[in-house]
């Protein structure tokens, strides 16, 4: 982490060359897009000189679209034909406006639209007219950004790194961007798990899809722990993203990768999907805790209604103020039926576990996934493990190919406990998985077992009856006294005239139940099944403490008549 911090200090003391001229909540539109573009000038700087040698010869060829050419000179999927690299910039300090601009048109395609999403022309005009362009770029040119110096899973940790300390100079969200890498290859290494047999085969080709994918560490380390298990395994990433430096962030790595970079998508993934038609072997993501998805109702609502189950909101809406259940509803539009099925992992706050009664959005929601046998486990997450907020999160994993031993089951893995302290916080994250942890829940989820932290339940286990209770409303007619009723929530597992003969009769004879308005409803109140009961305190200790605090403020007091 040492060498990462250094790159990225040194990066962001760049910044200070801004203040006065810029807002501090302005500094990541210069400095990210200097960032992406060293790297990509690092990483194309040992074939620059063939690529350029070659231009003569590729342009006599009258080719349509040169750039496959060039990028087969350049060894990578994008290539730069400007005479210009950052140290050749800095060498005409009279011409860096225009200079800096030939060397930017001359990417490929996919390059130069990365760049197109900070919309840096008007950024390099306004560093030209406050005489910073050449200082940017002279210190720019002092980093060697190039992956046998820094690799591809550093980079990515530097551009986090950058965006948390731009987040907090500006009092914006960086968790809004990236998930800590802990969390991440702790989900990877559960959702993998059980594939080990499958991924270790010699040229085994998997998808992987992340439909709020940020700078794309999900994406990253997901392809990491795949080439440590299997070097002769492909993984295909796929993502889309909603903010545009994100995005171009994450468009810049997987070109770097060899990925193909088309398959990172700009835009809402509910109102603009860019991977419409595709189904994928894994998926995972972190979208936003409690964000209300007002802005794009009506086109939720018309898929909804229009489309039911053939579209992907089919089970129900929750309610505006917080979309998070869109998003594994858009996931598991996207599992595939046949080849094996799919594997997802998804991290939530509280809400989506419990929020909403028999009937709503949120409970039919849950209610689909259950009964189709969908929902595999969910972990408890420590709490402080976010940068941008101090709440406990879970981790569900949902596949529509559960082992045998798992069909009909649904595992809670209590892993509240399962962190270190950090040294120093990052904004709210004060906690921190250790690989020891990781490798700890892991292995309780493998086993499968029940124990102090792992509990398995039968899926009716999390749903109940909502029954209407009625009286009446004159002695000895059935005509419902609207004042008078009430509910009950009766376990799955009952039987409803059983139960009200035995709880509900007994205090109110003259009661029946309005079948009519019977309700299925499902929640997974998770504290409840870990709960452990702490004995209350003897009266001889809370004695003791009060005659402490007594003996310590008259103390206090003498000192101040004092």
């Amino acid at each position: 982490m040492s060498k990462i911090n250094q790159h990225a200090d040194f990066i962001w003391s760049i910044a200070e060359l801004l203040r006065g001229d810029y807002k501090q909540s302005e500094y990541g539109k210069i400095v990210l897009p200097f960032t992406i573009l060293r790297r990509l000038d690092c990483v194309l700087e040992p074939t620059k000189q063939k690529v350029l040698n070659s231009l003569p010869k590729v342009e006599h060829m009258k080719l349509e679209n040169v750039d496959p050419v060039l990028n087969k000179v350049a060894g990578r999927n994008f290539h730069n034909r400007s005479k210009f690299t950052f140290k050749k910039l800095i060498a005409d300090s009279d011409h860096i406006s225009d200079n800096l601009m030939d060397f930017i048109n001359g990417f490929s395609k996919d390059a130069r639209e990365i760049i197109d999403y900070f919309h840096f022309t008007e950024q390099i005009n306004r560093l030209d007219e406050a005489n910073l362009l050449f200082m940017i770029v002279q210190r720019f040119a002092e980093v060697d950004l190039h992956p046998d110096k820094v690799s591809n899973i550093e980079m990515g940790y530097i551009f986090e790194e950058l965006i948390r300390k731009f987040a907090d100079a500006s009092n914006e969200t960086a968790g809004e961007h990236f998930t800590p890498r802990e969390v991440i290859r702790l989900m990877v290494n559960i959702l993998f798990l059980n594939d080990r047999d499958i991924l270790t085969t010699k040229g085994i080709t998997k998808t992987l899809y992340d439909p709020a994918c940020g700078t794309g560490g999900m994406l990253s380390i997901a392809e990491e722990y795949l080439r440590e298990l299997n070097p002769d395994a492909r993984l295909e990433v796929f993502g889309q993203e909603i903010n545009p430096e994100s995005y171009a962030i994450c468009k810049s790595d997987m070109l770097i990768k060899g990925q193909n970079a088309s398959n990172i998508k700009f835009g809402n993934s509910f109102t603009q999907d860019g991977l419409a038609e595709e189904k994928f072997d894994y998926m995972l993501s972190n979208p936003p805790f409690g964000v209300e998805w007002k802005k794009i109702q009506k086109e939720i609502n018309d898929e909804f209604e229009d489309k039911g189950f053939n579209g992907r909101f089919g089970p129900g809406l929750p309610r505006i103020s917080d979309g998070a259940l869109l998003f594994l509803l858009h996931m598991v539009s996207k599992i595939k039926s046949a080849n094996g099925g799919t594997r997802l992992g998804i991290v939530f706050n509280g809400s989506p576990l419990f929020s909403g009664g028999a009937g709503s959005g949120e409970s039919e929601i849950r209610k689909w996934i259950i009964e189709h046998d969908l929902l595999e486990a969910i972990i408890a997450m420590p709490d402080q493990l976010f940068y941008n907020t101090g709440i406990s999160t879970y981790v569900w994993i949902v596949t529509n190919r559960k082992k045998s031993k798992r069909k009909g089951k649904i595992q809670l893995v209590n892993a509240v406990d399962f962190f270190q302290k950090m040294r120093k916080s990052l904004g709210n994250k004060r906690h921190e998985i250790s690989p020891e942890h990781i490798e700890q829940i892991t292995k309780i989820y493998g086993e499968f077992e029940e124990g102090e932290f792992c509990k398995i339940f039968d899926n009716k286990e999390f749903g109940y009856n909502r029954i209407t209770v009625e009286r009446p409303l004159e002695k000895g007619k059935k005509k419902a006294n609207p004042e008078l009723r009430d509910f009950e929530n009766i376990p799955l597992k009952e039987d409803i005239h059983a139960y009200f003969k035995r709880e509900v009769l007994p205090h109110v004879p003259d009661a029946w139940i309005d079948e009519s308005k019977t309700k299925v409803g499902y929640e997974i109140n998770f504290t409840r099944y870990f709960y452990k009961y702490k004995p209350l305190r003897s009266l001889d200790e809370i004695k003791k403490d009060i005659l402490a605090l007594e003996e310590e403020t008259k103390d206090m007091i003498q000192e101040v008549i004092e």
